[in-house]
């Protein structure tokens, strides 16, 4: 049965490398018309816009990866079935199962290098993307400074911040109140500070025109300091080293596509820490997670209806991936506006289309056993 694996895995693949090509270049041509405007505004070389594109590509990899799998297995078995190649097939004994398995082998294999593309590669490739785009394009800017900033540190610390300077990576004035950790109603210290600037050195904050105020249980005293390191404040010991650091901020501008996943999961991480909302955040993670293992539901979503239909062209074959990547992206989209809303599990909310799709192709198969 090796030559006969072979055989069926040479074709499965000949066919998703095709789809692979060709959905690559319409989604280029689509684009490039669609941007065409703006390159032409921007006064863009040709060579300008090969490299976007070059940037790009990865992007458009992770999109199509399903969908060209999708392809490659309408084609694939469509092709048995019109050659009766199938059909010597089962006489040989070999079931749907048994002639599946070297295409699912290759599915995983697609899978799991997909999680690692789409989750470490494809981030880096959007970084200079978007970066192009910021530049060249005036898309998708990152705002240079950011007005009335909130961030809980701990249950009992709530830093406000008036304005934050990206640039120079400044803040000015600067509230951090700390309450008491057994009754948050009760305020312990409150930090009035003009303006704190990170110390790259120190890796901290350091703090200018600082007035701070204690309340114990009997009175209420007062300090004021003109300029000390942040991490330098005996009384500050409890909080001498922020959660909160530039860096948190700036990746609080960025998309999540261009996060790695470990990034991506440190984030989430500290916003909840932070005590913000993290629903968005986390279906978007799961997202990442579960999108790659849409290749294996499409091989078996299209391996089963194509053992329903006994005849289609190349071109009703391509037309058909085409619908069902839709219906499956629109159920992508959809149940991801109800996790956003957290009226969905983060978790659920990922799995949801890939779970729906993968219940179709059981019911296919099933059917397909009980009336063969």
């Amino acid at each position: 049965m090796k030559l006969l694996d072979y055989y069926i895995l040479k074709n499965f693949i000949q066919n998703f490398l095709f789809g692979m090509f060709s959905f690559i270049i319409i989604f280029i041509l689509v684009d490039v018309f669609e941007n065409l405007d703006k390159f032409v505004d921007a006064n863009l070389s040709i060579f300008k816009v090969a490299e976007y594109y070059f940037y790009f590509i990865p992007e458009i990899i992770k999109l199509i990866t399903p969908i060209g799998m999708l392809l490659a297995s309408l084609f694939t078995v469509s092709r048995f079935i019109n050659f009766s190649e199938l059909t010597a097939m089962q006489s040989a004994g070999m079931g749907i199962y048994r002639y599946m398995l070297p295409i699912l082998i290759f599915a995983a294999f697609v899978t799991g290098f997909s999680i690692y593309f789409d989750g470490y590669i494809v981030p880096e490739s959007n970084k200079k993307k978007f970066e192009f785009e910021r530049t060249l394009l005036g898309k998708n800017v990152i705002m240079q400074s950011y007005s009335n900033l909130f961030y809980q540190e701990d249950k009992n610390i709530i830093i406000g911040i008036q304005q934050y300077l990206t640039l120079n990576k400044s803040a000015n004035n600067i509230t951090i109140n700390i309450f008491n950790a057994d009754d948050l109603n009760v305020l312990i210290d409150r930090y009035d500070i003009e303006t704190m600037n990170w110390n790259q050195a120190l890796n901290s904050w350091d703090m200018y025109n600082i007035h701070i105020r204690h309340f114990p249980a009997d009175s209420t005293s007062h300090y004021s300091y003109e300029f000390i390191p942040f991490a330098n404040i005996s009384r500050l010991s409890e909080i001498s080293h922020l959660k909160l650091t530039p860096d948190l901020i700036r990746k609080r501008q960025l998309k999540p596509d261009e996060m790695g996943l470990s990034e991506h999961r440190q984030f989430i991480d500290n916003l909840r820490s932070t005590g913000l909302e993290t629903s968005r955040a986390e279906v978007d993670y799961y997202s990442r997670i579960s999108f790659p293992f849409a290749s294996i539901v499409t091989v078996l979503f299209g391996v089963s209806l194509s053992n329903n239909r006994r005849k289609g062209g190349a071109a009703m074959q391509f037309g058909i991936s085409i619908l069902i990547s839709f219906i499956y992206l629109g159920f992508v989209k959809i149940s991801k506006v109800f996790g956003y809303n957290g009226d969905l599990n983060p978790l659920l909310t990922a799995w949801l289309a890939n779970f729906i799709f993968l219940s179709i192709s059981v019911i296919n198969f099933y059917r397909i056993q009980k009336f063969s």
